[in-house]
């Protein structure tokens, strides 16, 4: 189990970084500032995650190649983020990885950790969404969970798979791969067919306000 999680963890800190080091470099930062920006996006959901469960310190501030796997993802997008961005979309493509590959390594490591599957499957959801919004705010947006198409959704399902699966005793290999395929389909067919939970809607013009 603790060798999946790292593994999971690993990737998943690879292509959020990548997002993140994208996103920066789009609103011209330096390579400082891209390379904050790529551990940010890339650790901060497992940071927390590791707080809420107890395991102090972190795995991304006591275990070096955290560091190291962010800090490279950021560097390679920096130096060559001509070619990454021939991508479609690849914010979108690179988030919506990390988002799988986080929500299922969280999962399956509060379980390991004893918790509650209820609490697993969010504490799963918490580690994917976690990167992202750190990202956002760092770059004064609206947190994309907060606006976007079955974010945090997808990923509380990509979890939920996984806490399923362990309830029902599968192998933790096929509920991570289940879970990160699943999240990461929801999230890609949400943005490609607009598919959105209901939204606030503003008063008409004109309308008197309470």
């Amino acid at each position: 189990m603790s060798s999946l999680v790292l593994v999971l963890d690993l990737v998943g800190t690879f292509v959020f970084a990548l997002a993140g080091a994208i996103a920066g470099v789009r609103r011209q930062l330096d390579i400082f500032g891209v390379a904050v920006l790529s551990f940010a996006a890339a650790c901060f959901g497992g940071i927390a995650r590791d707080l809420l469960i107890g395991a102090v310190p972190p795995a991304a501030v006591s275990d070096w190649r955290y560091l190291a796997t962010s800090l490279l993802a950021g560097l390679i997008t920096f130096r060559w983020h001509s070619l990454i961005e021939r991508l479609a979309s690849p914010v979108r493509l690179f988030d919506a990885a990390g988002l799988a590959l986080f929500a299922v390594s969280g999962a399956h490591k509060a379980l390991a950790f004893g918790l509650h599957p209820v609490m697993a499957a969010l504490l799963g959801m918490l580690t994917g969404i976690g990167g992202g919004m750190l990202r956002d705010v760092l770059l004064a947006q609206v947190p994309t969970v907060l606006r976007s198409d079955l974010y945090a959704v997808a990923a509380l399902a990509g979890a939920a798979v996984v806490v399923i699966g362990s309830l029902f005793g599968m192998a933790p290999v096929a509920t991570a791969t289940a879970g990160a395929l699943l999240c990461f389909a929801l999230r890609m067919m949400a943005i490609h067919h607009g598919w959105h939970l209901p939204r606030a809607k503003r008063p008409d013009d004109g309308a008197d306000e309470p």
